[in-house]
């Protein structure tokens, strides 16, 4: 493992903002922080990037044990949310400002600014100042700036958080892109399940200060281990087992010998739905959605959320009978009243 955090606590007086969380991330990888605010994602990104001490556990980079390296020591490129380039400096002056901190030559920072705002994409802006472009062109900016000095992990704190939903897709594609182009290990810290799905070699779900759950971004959407990951990547038809019983009872006999409550997860997409006369549900909405159309269908046992692809066979109204494969149906730990810590 190229990074790896073992164990690490933070301890704000009476309050615990991280307990014992351990991940590791290998070269080239793309991770994802992934969970609602307050969960304590940001300050494991603080801990790991030195701007914050640990009250428990190790920094890991390789052999080296970061713990008491300070951050400028760590060699770590960090973009937050907020931009933080220098008002004062033009976009090539910011862009080169750890270069020349480090005493390159004014031809090697040059380059090295050149080739990165053709990355960026944005070789036209270098005599501006950051005032002058877009959040989004400020963005890419200080993730330029960021990578100039060839750093051994990429920290993004919310780097999208701040733009508009247009420019935060574009650019969630580029930073992907300049990833994979330069082969940066990277962790990013997001609260979109959106944006971890797309991104993410590797997320890990975070709450209450401990890891739910970790894994690719298929394991955590199709196969999540507990209520609150099945919740949080995405909509779940979420049915306890004798709900299962009454609407999908050849479903029963997927659930795991597990002595804990556990709920059946269902998404919407894995819903068949066809009208018949003899149905025992009923569809109250339909709302259409471009690629999809989402239905909310009254059942015996409530109201079910359903998505269709394509050409709609039902209108508001119609009895419809609903289907459920086995091998689509994921059990996962009903954990509402308390977080679990695994391993990442």
């Amino acid at each position: 493992m190229y990074l790896t955090v073992r164990d690490a606590t933070k301890i704000y007086g009476n309050f615990t903002a991280l307990d014992r969380v351990s991940l590791g991330i290998e070269k080239g990888e793309f991770v994802c922080l992934l969970g609602p605010s307050g969960c304590g994602k940001t300050t494991l990104l603080r801990l790991i990037a030195g701007l914050a001490d640990l009250d428990g556990g190790e920094i890991m980079l390789e052999d080296a044990d970061l713990s008491q390296l300070p951050a400028r020591k760590r060699g770590f490129g960090i973009v937050f949310q907020s931009y933080s380039l220098f008002p004062n400096m033009t976009v090539a002056e910011n862009i080169g400002y750890g270069l020349k901190i480090r005493g390159a030559a004014k031809g090697e920072i040059s380059a090295r600014v050149a080739e990165l705002l053709e990355l960026v994409k944005l070789p036209q802006v270098a005599n501006k100042l950051p005032g002058q472009l877009s959040g989004g062109q400020q963005q890419r900016i200080a993730l330029a700036r960021a990578i100039a000095v060839d750093p051994r992990v990429l920290l993004l704190d919310e780097p999208l958080s701040a733009l508009d939903a247009k420019v935060r897709a574009t650019l969630r594609d580029e930073i992907r892109q300049v990833q994979r182009a330069l082969g940066i290990p990277t962790l990013m810290v997001t609260h979109d399940q959106e944006e971890a799905l797309a991104l993410a070699d590797k997320i890990i779900c975070m709450n209450h200060g401990v890891v739910v759950q970790a894994g690719t971004p298929e394991d955590l959407y199709h196969r999540p281990a507990t209520r609150f990951v099945a919740e949080f990547m995405g909509i779940s038809n979420l049915l306890s087992s004798d709900e299962v019983g009454r609407l999908f009872p050849d479903l029963l006999a997927t659930r795991p010998a597990l002595d804990m409550p556990q709920l059946a997860c269902i998404r919407p997409e894995q819903i068949e739905i066809a009208p018949s006369v003899d149905g025992a549900a009923t569809v109250r909405s339909i709302s259409f959605l471009g690629n999809l159309r989402r239905l909310e269908v009254d059942s015996l046992v409530g109201m079910l959320t359903v998505e269709t692809h394509g050409a709609n066979p039902c209108r508001t109204g119609d009895l419809v009978t609903l289907h459920v494969a086995p091998e689509a149906c994921t059990w996962v730990v009903d954990d509402s009243t308390q977080a679990k810590a695994v391993p990442a």
